[in-house]
């Protein structure tokens, strides 16, 4: 490669967010992955290496963006602390190494065998997690109720802070970082009592989150909720416990620009942990995809370096209707990745690492492709950016961390 190519060239991690999935009997046996029509992700699995990667931390600490602090070349073992520290930073909280960052979810509980709504004394083993999203209560009213609970419960060592939809962030200053939570998407439907936090601090969680209900029950927001037949957010869930520790910075160790694009705030977080500048791309409309691919090339137009983050829109991720997964896996490749594509070729060379994981809360194997663009399909004429070909790849499966060496690699 000659030197006025490494001048220009261009470097993007996509990670494709919750995307993989398992077989569907409504999809004939196929996942939504390989039902859907992706012609430009394919275009990457064709002419890249295509293969299963593994997570030193896997088995470890599982949450929403250790796969993103893997992929960036961060040992997750040493760096991934929990969900909780990323979403802070990418709120702008101020915290310090000492402080403990918990995600503090809002969610919908009831008595078992009752109604929403019924009177609930005590959180206990007769308390089922009805809804791990509250309804997807919308921001502006979660704002509401996370102001009237920092109001009520804050104090000068624990703050509540509020961030988008069902996800806020709750910091307790000089914390004891040793309970052990559970992520609410693990209790949907069923029976609280085993997943309530145990360990050291423990019961001042519980009693922050019993507490909780007691504000929010009879709150106006959630009785207008109820009226309107939509899940009340009547309780907190703290979970995704972690320090804030300091990253070394990504942009320096490779002597690139970059910056993050994405459309969940811990991923946010990764980047900025990482050293990246952060954009927001806007959200607009029923489009918020393409949106996010005109941000992006925007980034690349000033930067070397782009790591982009999406994920499925909540109310997809969250439902059960297979069929409109498949839709927005094809909405995805064509209004994101298609666009991002055309419009690095016409910037020149670039290097690329596609991740696809089956995101938050859900076990299974995560694979990526990585490369060069614009490239020629080669030999793997028929292959997809499917769970199957990657598994029938003959590379060998992969460390996530060390993927960015190859990526920024010179020559």
């Amino acid at each position: 490669m000659h030197d006025e190519g490494l001048i220009s060239m261009k470097y993007l991690i996509l990670h494709a967010g919750g995307l993989a999935g398992h077989a569907q009997d409504a999809l004939g046996g196929r996942t939504p992955l390989q039902a859907a029509a992706t012609p430009h992700l394919d275009r990457l699995a064709r002419i890249g290496e295509l293969g299963l990667v593994t997570n030193p931390a896997e088995g470890n600490r599982h949450g929403s963006g250790l796969n993103g602090t893997a992929i960036l070349g961060y040992d997750p073992k040493k760096y991934y602390q929990g969900p909780g520290p990323l979403e802070a930073a990418s709120l702008g909280v101020s915290v310090t190494e000492q402080d403990v960052v918990y995600r503090c979810t809002m969610v919908t509980v009831k008595p078992e065998g009752g109604k929403v709504g019924a009177d609930i004394k005590k959180l206990s083993a007769h308390v089922v997690l009805d809804d791990a999203t509250a309804g997807l209560i919308e921001t502006d009213e979660a704002r509401e109720l996370i102001e009237a609970i920092n109001e009520q419960l804050g104090s000068e060592t624990m703050q509540f802070y509020p961030g988008t939809g069902h996800r806020h962030v709750m910091v307790w200053m000089k914390g004891k970082p040793r309970a052990v939570c559970v992520d609410p998407q693990s209790v949907r439907g069923r029976v609280i009592g085993d997943a309530l936090p145990t360990g050291d601090g423990a019961n001042i969680l519980r009693e922050l989150m019993e507490a909780s209900h007691l504000i929010l029950r009879d709150h106006p927001v959630n009785a207008e909720r109820l009226a309107s037949g939509k899940n009340p957010a009547n309780c907190i869930w703290l979970w995704g416990e972690g320090r804030a520790i300091p990253w070394p910075s990504l942009a320096e160790r490779f002597q690139v620009t970059g910056a993050v694009v994405a459309s969940s705030a811990v991923h946010r977080g990764v980047g900025l942990c990482a050293g990246l500048d952060a954009s927001d791309a806007p959200e607009i409309g029923d489009e918020p995809f393409k949106a996010m691919a005109a941000t992006v090339l925007d980034e690349f137009a000033k930067k070397d370096f782009v790591y982009v983050h999406a994920s499925l829109p909540d109310e997809v991720v969250h439902g059960s209707d297979v069929n409109a997964t498949v839709r927005a896996i094809e909405e995805f490749d064509r209004d994101l990745v298609g666009p991002i594509l055309k419009g690095l070729e016409k910037q020149g060379p670039y290097r690329f690492l596609a991740l696809c994981d089956h995101g938050e809360g859900v076990q299974g194997q995560a694979f990526a492709v990585f490369g060069e663009g614009p490239g020629t399909d080669g030999a793997s004429g028929g292959r997809r950016f499917t769970e199957a070909d990657a598994q029938a790849s003959k590379a060998p499966v992969r460390d996530a961390s060390k993927f960015v060496i190859k990526l920024f690699a010179k020559g």
